[in-house]
């Protein structure tokens, strides 16, 4: 069993061909700019492949990203960034102890990277990372399993099926729930074949998903507060309750 995504970075871009990463990176845009005019400059703290991260440079920013995964930045720094005005970088860091050196107008975590901090100890760390990383009145986002909608919609095995570019993949995610700890692990088995090819990867996921008097604590810890909170996507978390949540605060 191995960490996550070490194994699949390479199928990565392929499991999630159609996220619309553009999308998304004006949405977490204009979150930014209601609270922050003008921004210039973005460390995003677990980048993965850089998607989000290119389109964030397209938009005008001067991107940061950095990812515990060595194939995923190695991935990144391969992604053409001829459209943006200045060209990402990307390296090799643990978001819980990373320090840049510098400051910037806007730290974002994407994808449930936060989740992924499944221990109070993690959470924290990558609470102070970001705070740490803001100038005064930065703005902070970023999105994660949301508690309510997870307990009212408690997680299921599931099989995804997808092919391109030559590549058949087989990903069945089995979840196992402990409410107690509010966390979710979920095995992926995953199948690849390849011109004729076959091969199995098996990796473990930790997940927790996260309540807003509890995210509300870890930011106030990281001398942060939370400025606003959204279903993903969307401008209204009040009306049901989302699986994935977004959460904006300032330093």
């Amino acid at each position: 069993m191995s960490r996550p995504f070490d194994s699949y970075a390479a199928y990565y871009d392929l499991l999630y061909a159609d996220k619309d990463y553009a999308g998304e990176a004006a949405y977490v845009d204009s979150i930014i700019r209601r609270h922050r005019p003008n921004p210039g400059s973005l460390l995003e703290l677990g980048s993965g492949t850089g998607a989000h991260a290119v389109h964030f440079g397209k938009l005008g920013y001067d991107v940061h990203g950095i990812d515990s995964s060595p194939s995923m930045v190695q991935r990144a720094k391969a992604r053409d960034v001829s459209h943006c005005p200045s060209t990402p970088v990307f390296e090799v860091a643990d978001l819980r102890t990373f320090r840049a050196g510098r400051s910037f107008d806007a730290v974002v975590s994407l994808f449930h990277v936060m989740s992924y901090q499944v221990g109070d100890d993690d959470l924290a760390a990558a609470m102070k990372t970001a705070s740490g990383h803001l100038s005064q009145g930065g703005v902070f986002v970023f999105d994660c399993w949301y508690g309510p909608g997870v307990l009212a919609d408690p997680p299921t095995s599931r099989v995804r099926h997808l092919s391109g570019d030559g590549v058949s993949i087989v990903r069945t995610a089995h979840p196992t729930h402990d409410a107690k700890t509010h966390r979710v692990d979920v095995r992926f088995d995953i199948i690849v074949e390849r011109h004729g090819d076959r091969e199995r990867i098996a990796e473990l996921h930790p997940m927790r998903y996260l309540f807003m008097e509890e995210v509300d604590s870890f930011l106030e810890q990281a001398g942060m507060r939370r400025v606003a909170t959204t279903a993903w996507g969307h401008d209204d978390l009040q009306n049901g309750r989302p699986w994935y949540a977004c959460f904006a605060a300032v330093r």
